[in-house]
């Protein structure tokens, strides 16, 4: 496991869970809006010993960990962390773009993760528009229903990037079951930004007033919606 941060305290980023975040290293996605370039790019380790030796001191005080990137999937020994923080009794959670289902079906299968939640970054035809060329929106979209399948625990979420639009939503509210819980997260300017996408980055993007409109559409089609 290669790690890159870790946010010892959150309420916010596990369901009804005290927890921490740990950031892994890595993506293969390149998402012209995303907020943790320095993870996938140049980042500095933070060695597996000192994770480890905070997850032990803080087990009994903290309720969950939340595995997030870059994108966690990337990493070769993540069944194993993850059988790791379960030993140590800690609730579970994976952040991940959904694009390694094979990753996420050992975790399923191997009862190590409680909760997921996936990236669902845009429509199918701008995908690889706003992730970047590796993108995969068939690879996310069969991470989706897979876990719906399961019954497993999951949220989706989707960042409301300048360029995306009512119509852009619509339309994937429109491509899936019903989903446990989609969750809107709100553009912020990210600290780091490649040049060629400044103009993109300084785009409209969706707000609280504009979704509050919006909702009555999405909830045609997708019930449990959180704005």
């Amino acid at each position: 496991m290669k790690f890159g941060g870790i946010q010892r305290t959150s309420t916010i980023d596990f369901p009804k869970k005290l927890s921490c975040v740990v950031f892994t290293l890595g993506c293969d996605l390149d998402c012209f809006y995303c907020h943790n370039r320095e993870l996938i790019e140049n980042g500095e380790e933070i060695s597996q010993k000192d994770i480890k030796l905070f997850l032990e001191k803080r087990k009994g005080l903290l309720e969950g960990v939340v595995v997030s990137g870059g994108e966690a999937t990337l990493q070769k020994d993540l069944l194993g962390f993850f059988k790791y923080l379960k030993k140590l009794g800690y609730a579970t959670k994976l952040d991940s773009n959904g694009q390694n289902i094979e990753i996420i079906k050992k975790l399923v299968e191997s009862k190590v993760v409680d909760y997921f939640a996936i990236d669902l970054k845009a429509t199918e035809d701008k995908y690889i528009n706003v992730c970047g060329k590796n993108a995969n929106y068939k690879k996310t979209s069969e991470t989706i229903n897979y876990l719906l399948e399961n019954n497993c625990d999951f949220e989706v979420r989707t960042t409301l990037y300048p360029g995306i639009t009512k119509n852009d939503l619509v339309s994937i509210a429109k491509n899936f079951g019903t989903l446990p819980l989609w969750r809107f997260n709100y553009f912020h300017m990210p600290e780091t930004f490649k040049k060629e996408d400044l103009k993109r980055l300084r785009g409209k993007a969706l707000i609280k007033y504009d979704m509050i409109k919006i909702k009555k559409d999405l909830i045609e089609f997708q019930k449990n919606i959180e704005i």
